[in-house]
């Protein structure tokens, strides 16, 4: 390496290590965004989660306290002004020990999985961080990837969950996955294909799973078609919505009791397929019951 080019390179990591003054402004804590929108009671429980801090405020996956108080400024609108999300049995959610939150999936946008994690955040019994697991392709997604990770969101390997479940944490996942996300508007509140490895995992990890309703979802957008030959950002086709922004539904969030796959299996039991299938059929109609109950509920799609 000839002098010049080791000095130019010298220049350049001191300025991206800020020895010589960064070259833009540095970005300010998502806690003093926060302030401006999120109730100080809200922020609040941000402060009391846990968080495996590694000692410069991130956990292994880059989630932070400043990252999940951004999350709620951003959602704080939608939460609590757009589609005025009720709440219905999240004492169900267990205040300790690992816990796999199984909820139907809808509505062309993930904002399903948006409005469950805010709720967790604001109104779980105790402060807990939920976990919400992201389909591979939204890592490769600018800006967006980052937010979600800051904010608490993981892709879906197993050894992820099986980390996470092995230091008690909260994971939702969404069993259907882009097929519940993007089914048509002839099938909504029918459960598709159901997989089972939050199953598997629950049961080798002796976690808690709790069943988990969203009714309102699947009419906050609906499909018009879409165009399976786009393949934006690795994702498996692209939605043609009927509205430009998501209607102002009134959302509703059911949580059922809690299976305690502990207390009937053991962890050997992840390795008998019988067994799995058992536990996620259980999810399964459990899921299935609570949105009839949410539906049967529900005075109206806006009311």
């Amino acid at each position: 390496m000839t002098d010049a080019r080791a000095s130019l390179l010298s220049r350049v990591r001191r300025r991206l290590t800020g020895g010589a003054g960064p070259w833009l402004p540095k970005l300010p804590d998502g806690r003093a965004v926060a302030r401006w929108v999120v109730p100080v009671d809200e922020l609040a429980r941000v402060d009391a989660m846990p968080l495996r801090d590694l000692g410069h405020g991130y956990d292994a996956y880059g989630m932070s306290r400043g990252g999940l108080a951004f999350g709620l400024a951003l959602s704080h609108v939608l939460y609590h002004h757009w589609f005025r999300v009720s709440s219905h049995g999240i004492g169900h959610l267990p205040t300790t020990g690992p816990v796999v939150v199984v909820a139907n999936h809808s509505g062309t946008l993930p904002l399903d999985g948006l409005m469950i994690c805010a709720d967790i955040l604001r109104r779980s019994p105790v402060p807990r961080v939920p976990r919400a697991v992201v389909d591979y392709f939204v890592g490769r997604m600018p800006v967006v990837n980052t937010v979600f990770t800051r904010a608490g969101a993981i892709g879906g390997s197993r050894a992820n969950f099986h980390d996470l479940l092995d230091h008690g944490e909260v994971i939702v996942v969404f069993p259907e996955g882009t097929a519940g996300i993007g089914k048509g508007w002839d099938k909504r509140y029918e459960l598709q294909r159901w997989t089972h490895g939050h199953a598997e995992l629950a049961l080798r990890h002796g976690a808690t799973i709790v069943p988990l309703a969203v009714i309102g979802a699947e009419e906050q957008l609906p499909q018009l078609g879409r165009l399976a030959w786009l393949h934006a950002f690795g994702a498996p086709f692209l939605p043609i919505p009927a509205s430009p922004l998501p209607l102002p539904v009134h959302l509703h969030l059911w949580y059922g009791p809690p299976i305690r796959v502990a207390e009937r299996w053991s962890p050997d039991d992840a390795h008998d397929p019988e067994v799995v299938a058992q536990v996620a059929a259980q999810s399964r109609a459990a899921v299935h019951q609570l949105i009839h109950q949410g539906l049967r509920a529900r005075t109206g799609v806006f009311a």
